[in-house]
């Protein structure tokens, strides 16, 4: 009996290139305050990394300003290094256990080093899909050398190509959005 292909699992690990993407592109500085960027950021609290939202609030009271209300004092030194030390280029400002994350104008260079590495990370979304096709094919290939018919070969390889295509013009659509909001004044 020879094995089906299962074009679902080529979808679903596309779309998780995806969504990967879009999480890189959501941590990255637009000119506009966020909480979105501090998502990627790990404090070293009680004996593990734990993501700055699940030991402090984080709010967005002004355009130009993140404020971290941080739930025991006694991390509020991790929170504030780990900010630092993200490359994010932000000093935070400490007042007990608020920290104030005044977000200073982008200049146009910082914008275009940005805009870099949203190309870069769009990049490893198209490569990772690139790779996801590479493993479907040569699914097809195996299928095909275990009796699977010419016609059905050609059918499979024009979906996982087309899927491809369509995932990778995804991508790029996203990252031309982004890129434009990052170097928009």
């Amino acid at each position: 009996m020879i094995e089906e292909f299962n074009i679902e699992n080529i979808n679903k690990r596309m779309r998780g290139a995806l969504e990967s993407v879009k999480t890189d592109f959501q941590s990255l500085r637009t000119g506009r305050a966020s909480s979105s960027i501090l998502d990627n950021i790990s404090v070293e609290v009680y004996g593990s990394k734990v993501p700055i939202s699940q030991c402090a609030t984080i709010n967005v009271p002004e355009p130009r300003l993140i404020t971290i209300n941080v739930w025991d004092k006694d991390n509020v030194n991790a929170v504030e290094k780990s900010i630092q030390n993200s490359g994010l280029g932000i000093n935070p400002v400490t007042e007990g256990t608020l920290l104030r994350l005044p977000l200073p104008e982008l200049n146009e260079e910082r914008r275009k080093e940005i805009s870099k590495l949203a190309a870069q990370f769009a990049e490893q979304a198209r490569i990772s899909v690139r790779n996801v096709r590479k493993d479907g094919m040569d699914k097809i290939k195996k299928l095909k050398s275990d009796g699977m018919s010419e016609d059905d070969e050609k059918f499979w390889y024009e979906e996982v190509q087309n899927l491809t295509n369509d995932f990778i013009k995804q991508i790029d659509e996203l990252l031309k959005i982004k890129q434009d909001d990052i170097l928009k004044v």
